[in-house]
């Protein structure tokens, strides 16, 4: 079992919280944010959090497990292996998530989704939207870090999360940040090149 202590030094020494101005994939603003990338680079820290994954979930008996690209790529992979079932990845395609690369899910499948970090849960509930849409069944929703403050909600589905960041987070246009005229960052994203 992974403790709250095991997973802050985890964070601490692979410098996973950040500070700054930073516009999540939802779409808010936040003056900290946690990039999981920084845990999951280490294959000992991202085995040990996807076996504690697995363990919350192992009795909902999974098939596979799924996590939007790109966080919860990793995530699902290692919780996946964990479990000794299919792992995959949905990507976005015009703004809805989508199974690409050939992976398909079945009636017969139990599906458990996992992030690396939820602040709003839309992308958890577009990818379990997806899968129901299979006619597979969402047996839970996983994440390393709600950092939601409680407010990310998943009505009927089983949702665990390994740790808790209560960050304050607005919409652009009532960021305090934004006020102060701060460049503001967009985390895993890569910057436009511009062509000349």
């Amino acid at each position: 079992m992974l403790t709250r202590d095991q997973l802050l030094a985890m964070f601490r020494k692979s410098n996973a919280l950040q500070r700054g101005h930073f516009e999540l994939s939802s779409g808010l603003h936040s003056g900290h944010y946690f990039q999981c990338a920084q845990v999951l680079q280490y294959p000992k820290h991202a085995t040990a959090i996807g076996r504690e994954l697995a363990r919350r979930f192992r009795k909902q008996k999974p098939t596979v497990v799924i996590g939007p690209a790109a966080g919860g790529i990793l995530v699902a992979f290692e919780a996946a292996r964990a479990l000794g079932v299919r792992a995959m990845y949905s990507e976005r395609v015009d703004a809805e998530m989508q199974l690409r690369r050939g992976f398909m899910v079945t009636k017969k499948d139990r599906v458990l989704i996992t992030e690396d970090a939820i602040t709003t849960g839309e992308s958890a509930r577009k990818v379990a939207a997806l899968v129901e849409r299979f006619g597979a069944k969402v047996v839970g929703i996983a994440a390393v870090v709600d950092r939601s403050g409680g407010r990310a909600k998943f009505p009927g589905k089983r949702f665990a999360r390994l740790f808790s960041l209560a960050f304050e987070t607005f919409p652009p246009h009532e960021c305090p940040l934004c006020s102060e005229q701060i460049p503001v960052t967009r985390p895993g994203r890569i910057p436009r090149k511009t062509v000349l």
